[in-house]
């Protein structure tokens, strides 16, 4: 088996590259964009071709939902037109991908957790991008595995909302954080793990799937569990409503809800999908 992993810099890629080799008998090729420019076709094929790749595990995406509102080019060529050319490529080669996709192609007007068989409907730039890149795959690569996750962090990247909370908290600065946005955190490394036991599984199951930790919290929930894991219980941390967050004003109207349904990927692959409260725990212990 020869795997590669696109977008290997970012959370999940970090994390694949280390639960990966111990997981997995294969030969793994981590790329990120200056070694592998998924929008290049050309490129995607020979890269593919050339090492005889097996499988595909896509972590490349465009992730800043901001700016994707303003540079909505580049966020589409990497979450659409990348996507396409690895499904061509995979099925020009026989490859079989794992695409990492998102809880911003729904909505979030619903009320109970959402299934792969749901109505998608983005409302942002970004989520209309991913849902794209999940079309295209679907219709030109259908043997693949898409997988939506939401509120990624891991303890590998500054910029997550984890390290972010711990950073402005030991500062003592006052936080304001949303509490009317609710979902499921989901550790990077749980997300790698259950790619690690798909890749390894005999019999592959095509097909759109969700993946988060268990458990339910509001974004200000999950700060006030950030801080008082991290021994910072004094830290004030302020419950304000998405509407009235004018000091991070923002254009994209993000999901109130984006609770996951995961009983899919548990039954078919037999994944776990440890409460988003323990591996928070794991992952603060080591910041």
């Amino acid at each position: 088996m020869n795997v590669l992993i696109t977008g290997s810099n970012g959370q999940l890629g970090a994390a694949l590259r280390q639960v990966l080799p111990q997981s997995l008998e294969a030969t793994l090729f981590f790329v990120d964009h200056s070694e592998l420019d998924i929008t290049n076709s050309e490129l995607v094929g020979r890269f593919i071709a050339n090492n005889d790749i097996s499988h595909i595990v896509n972590c490349a995406a465009y992730t800043n939902v901001d700016r994707a509102e303003e540079d909505k080019a580049a966020c589409t060529a990497v979450n659409s037109e990348g996507v396409k050319s690895l499904a061509l490529a995979a099925d020009n080669y026989g490859a079989k991908i794992i695409h990492i996709s998102t809880d911003y192609v729904f909505d979030g007007h619903n009320f109970k957790p959402y299934t792969e068989s749901d109505k998608v409907n983005p409302s942002s730039h970004y989520g209309a991008t991913k849902r794209a890149g999940e079309t295209a795959l679907l219709a030109l690569a259908p043997e693949s595995v898409i997988i939506r996750t939401s509120w990624l962090y891991s303890p590998d990247r500054e910029n997550n909302f984890v390290s972010k909370i711990l950073r402005n908290a030991r500062k003592g600065e006052k936080l304001k954080v949303v509490d009317d946005q609710i979902g499921s955190p989901t550790n990077a490394y749980d997300l790698a793990r259950a790619i690690a036991k798909i890749l390894a599984t005999p019999q592959w199951f095509p097909g759109v799937y969700h993946y988060c930790n268990s458990g339910v919290c509001s974004r200000y929930d999950f700060a006030k569990a950030i801080t008082y894991l991290a021994g910072l219980e004094n830290a004030e941390i302020q419950p304000i409503s998405t509407d009235t967050n004018f000091s991070n004003f923002s254009a994209v109207v993000r999901p109130h809800f984006s609770v996951l349904d995961t009983s899919k990927i548990r039954l078919t692959y037999g994944v776990e999908t440890p409460h988003w409260f323990d591996s928070l725990r794991l992952c603060v212990k080591g910041m």
